[in-house]
């Protein structure tokens, strides 16, 4: 007997006399479907029945032996959001019941029946009593049900296995305090896999006993930017720096608090790019003669890659032994993304181990990288996953996929008889803004709450035969452009909703309107909660005659991002929106008809991007003063300035710079304003905080 044919009113009880389990008749006819009951991810199936249970103070919480976790956590869970002190007790009426009992439902699935008498949860596995439990616990939230719970019997079940998100303590750490919370908040979307990115270029968060300055130099960093170059730490007479690890005994705290939720932890190990913190810590584990000296802060692509030695590999093999002893689940990520081959194409000592192992070139020799530590693994009991570049070299048995670059991957993997999941960019890139008015630093294209609900976790292009494969969904959240805790709430809810309904729900309970209509109830959770979650913003009607630099265009096509200020150090930080390959802004049909005065706020930002070959095409106009000018244009971007604004004022400011009027003279209509700025180097890059308009005397 399935779970989906399980009637919840046909509950198993235990006999008072014998405690032995009886089965009881199942109800005489079936209650309607319920369309859209208010819980997030929607259960599998969900029938009305007859009359209301109404909630209060004195419900008692009922469990016996290993139930009893579950309704302490739940009881808890009340406390903390509605104020309600419930009773956990081994008997009771009129209660809230959680039981497990020896029945054939699927993994993670449940049973729960609401009657004038009570609520009911069955499962046969913790993991479904729990799920049952955060159910319960969204229907005792909804505010629709404020004056009781309408009488219904769910069943539900998972769609997906893999139902997780990324965290990404690297380029800014994220304390062991808001990890918990964050796994907490998982668990209550019913997402069961957390893949922590432990380490990058721009840091090593994770203790190895047998290696300590992968820590102790590794983990720490100078933050971009001029300010904190500036901002010298008196007891070492050195720039400040930020980071950060976790103890193993930290690392075990947080497991063991993720598994008491039902979610299994997957450490991410970077190999054999994403190197430069380790190198820094470790220098004989690199390649070049110029490899860095300090942690680097930039974004983006590094060259530096791990070496091809025997003691390199000795060094991966006793990481990773200290990480399968750490994390008892089944999977080790050990990335294998962006190894970028030019340090191992330039390198003699490379290309004579490529002839030594026997393998073709770079990619066939991140192949062997990557196989040897996959046989590694599996023979300590794990299994390896990797992004989908480990697809290009030769593939363990066994080892797994998980696809970013869009889901060729993914069909890639399991046509050749491989597990995937699938996490794609941008489909599932949380790094991206929410709505088309945010201001918040991150990348400027839009990826909205919704949009992440249509991604269809099954493409069309994976045959049946080979869907198998697919273990399921992860979100990522790149932290780049999420300097604080806030920030990564901020960028992971109310999305986090969205992938948990289309990771656990069955593909006749994905309807946009039905889940939209249950998120109001949800926004209500994160507020008690203590969520900072994402409300859905426009851009303001802008002023006449004012425009702040988030309502002025970009000119032409590139890295359009907005950033932070890298001032003031303490404090709230203006952000920007530029296209780092092109820093330029339009001010599209201005009222020029008559003389006016331009007064631009502007800053400066630190360029640290690691595009490449890129770079070389950023323009660089030619200052005519030390520090350069704010060059203003009409009409278009190619013709001479009509004003020139020296940016002495600002040269020696870190944060924000009112510079000194121009005048523009009247044109014989509205034109566009082009703003640009002169500079000799990338590095720093200026913007355009706010332009204003005004009448020339």
């Amino acid at each position: 007997m399935t779970l989906r044919n399980f009637s919840v009113t046909g509950f198993l009880v235990a006999a008072a006399a014998a405690g032995t389990l009886i089965a009881c008749s199942p109800p005489a006819s079936k209650g309607a479907e319920i369309a859209n009951v208010s819980i997030i991810p929607a259960p599998a199936d969900a029938v009305s029945a007859p009359g209301t249970f109404v909630f209060g103070a004195t419900t008692p919480v009922v469990a016996t032996g290993d139930a009893t976790s579950v309704a302490t956590y739940f009881a808890d869970l009340v406390k903390r959001t509605k104020g309600v002190d419930l009773a956990v007790a081994g008997s009771g009426d009129k209660a809230i019941r959680f039981e497990l009992v020896d029945q054939p439902m699927g993994d993670e699935a449940y049973a729960l029946a609401v009657t004038p008498d009570g609520i009911d949860v069955q499962a046969h596995d913790a993991r479904g009593l729990f799920y049952g439990a955060v159910s319960v616990w969204q229907l005792l939230t909804a505010s629709d049900y404020a004056n009781g719970i309408p009488a219904m019997r769910i069943t539900d079940e998972p769609r997906f296995r893999w139902r997780g998100l990324m965290l990404d303590p690297v380029r800014h750490f994220q304390s062991v305090e808001f990890t918990k919370k964050f796994i907490d908040w998982m668990a209550l979307h019913k997402l069961n896999t957390l893949h922590w990115h432990l380490t990058d270029d721009q840091g090593w968060r994770l203790e190895i006993k047998k290696y300590p300055k992968l820590t102790s130099v590794g983990a720490w960093r100078v933050p971009e930017g001029r300010a904190p170059r500036k901002d010298i730490d008196p007891a070492t007479k050195k720039p400040r720096v930020i980071g950060g690890f976790y103890t193993q005994d930290e690392v075990r705290d947080v497991i063991a608090y993720a598994a008491a939720r039902h979610v299994t932890i997957v450490p991410e190990i970077e190999m054999p790019g994403h190197a430069s913190a380790a190198v820094v810590a470790y220098p004989e584990l690199g390649v070049s003669r110029t490899m860095p000296t300090e942690v680097p802060s930039d974004w983006g692509v590094y060259t530096t890659l791990f070496n091809a030695e025997e003691g390199t590999f000795k060094f991966f093999e006793d990481v990773l032994g200290e990480v399968v002893e750490l994390f008892p689940g089944e999977y080790v990520h050990v990335g294998g993304d962006e190894a970028v081959k030019d340090e191992w194409q330039a390198s003699p000592r490379i290309q004579a181990r490529i002839e030594e192992l026997g393998v073709k070139d770079e990619h066939g020799l991140q192949g062997y990288f990557i196989e040897r530590m996959g046989k590694f693994l599996a023979a300590r009991g794990k299994k390896l996953i990797g992004w989908d570049e480990i697809l290009e070299g030769p593939l363990a048995p066994g080892a797994t996929v998980m696809s970013w670059r869009g889901i060729d991957g993914a069909i890639t993997a399991s046509k050749a008889g491989h597990d995937t999941v699938l996490s794609p960019a941008p489909q599932l890139y949380l790094d991206h803004w929410q709505s088309d008015g945010d201001p918040s630093p991150g990348r400027s294209n839009v990826l909205t709450l919704k949009q992440v609900y249509e991604f269809d976790p099954v493409p069309a292009s994976i045959g049946e035969a080979e869907r198998k494969h697919l273990l399921g969904v992860q979100a990522n959240l790149w932290a780049e452009f999420m300097r604080s805790d806030e920030r990564v709430e901020y960028q992971a809810f109310p999305r986090a909703a969205a992938l948990a309904e289309i990771a656990w729900s069955q593909p006749r309970r994905i309807h946009w309107e039905n889940f939209a209509a249950r998120m109001p109830a949800q926004r209500a959770r994160y507020d008690a909660l203590g969520i900072r979650y994402a409300k859905v913003t426009e851009w303001p009607a802008p002023e006449a005659n004012t425009r702040t630099g988030h309502q002025l265009a970009m000119c032409g096509d590139g890295y359009l991002l907005s950033l932070e200020d890298d001032a003031p150090i303490d404090g709230k930080r203006a952000v920007f929106l530029v296209n780092i390959s092109n820093p330029c802004w339009l001010w599209k049909g201005a009222d020029l008809t008559k003389p006016v005065t331009l007064k631009a706020t502007v800053g400066q930002i630190p360029f640290n991007f690691q595009i490449g070959k890129d770079a070389a095409g950023i323009p660089l106009p030619a200052p005519k003063t030390k520090d350069g000018e704010l060059e203003v244009r009409v009409g278009g971007c190619d013709g001479k300035p009509v004003a020139t604004i020296p940016l002495a004022s600002a040269a020696d400011n870190d944060a924000l710079t009112t510079l000194p009027e121009a005048r523009i003279p009247a044109q014989p209509a509205a034109a566009d304003l082009c703003l640009s700025f002169t500079r000799s180097k990338v590095d720093p890059i200026w913007v355009i905080d706010r332009l204003e308009l005004g009448t020339a005397q």
